[in-house]
């Protein structure tokens, strides 16, 4: 194994070296087999987890129980390929491998901790700046509400004050008409025509037959009488007179 190796922030030539390495067959190994899969396993991780943390701390979709949860479990999965990746750059050297992962898990750590609290303090920013034009909005339209010249309606010693619509200023001004107008009653009599009652039969003082005066002109049929006035109704005593 080569103990000249470039360090590790030499990212160039430390990658050649990996790339001459896993082509030499000389050499025990293929570091690329392991460099490529963890790199691409930590990454893939590492995304998740910096989603799950701006769902649960920007968004607030996900309860932070959960989302603590599943960054606790993908941290394994993100730390294995950390190590892999590690394992393979440091050309199967264990104690450089432990130390970078070391390394690269802190500063991924302090990373994660760093975007969340920065997703949290947005999202408490938008809150408090959606609550304050929500304020400003109603007290606003409450001014402008107030703005409006309110009219009031006196009668007698209640006076009826109007700040609100036409239906309010039509039901002020209807209560001071009640107020100022005095109640007046009429009584109507409706009169119901009566009919005549139907003309009754008199009897003859000198042969005792019963006719109707009107239909037999006044006379008696049967000894042929006229009929007295005194046994007449008063209405046909004033035709007979016609």
């Amino acid at each position: 194994m080569n103990t000249t190796q470039p360090g590790v922030l030499n990212i160039r030539a430390k990658t050649s070296a990996v790339v001459d390495h896993h082509n030499d067959d000389a050499l025990p190994g293929k570091p690329l087999y392991l460099l490529i899969p963890g790199g691409l396993i930590a990454l893939a991780a590492i995304g998740l987890i910096i989603y799950i943390a701006y769902t649960t701390w920007y968004k607030g979709t996900m309860p932070a129980s959960q989302g603590v949860g599943l960054i606790a479990l993908l941290a394994p999965f993100y730390i294995g390929g950390v190590f892999l990746f590690s394992y393979g750059y440091e050309l199967y050297d264990m104690k450089k491998t432990l130390k970078l992962t070391a390394i690269v898990v802190f500063v991924t750590v302090s990373f994660v901790v760093i975007i969340a609290v920065l997703f949290a303090l947005a999202s408490l920013g938008l809150e408090d700046k959606g609550s304050g034009s929500k304020s400003s909005s109603s007290s606003s339209s409450s001014g402008g509400k107030s703005a409006v010249a309110s009219p009031s309606i006196s009668s007698g010693s209640t006076v009826y004050s109007h700040d609100g619509g036409t239906g309010d200023l039509a039901a002020a001004v209807l209560l001071s008409n009640m107020g100022s107008t005095h109640t007046v009653t009429h009584e109507v009599i409706h009169e119901v025509p009566v009919a005549p009652p139907p003309p009754q039969p008199i009897t003859c003082p000198f042969c005792g037959k019963s006719y109707l005066p009107a239909e037999n002109k006044f006379t008696c049929p049967g000894c042929g009488a006229a009929t007295p006035k005194d046994l007449l109704p008063q209405d046909q005593t004033e035709i007979r007179k016609d």
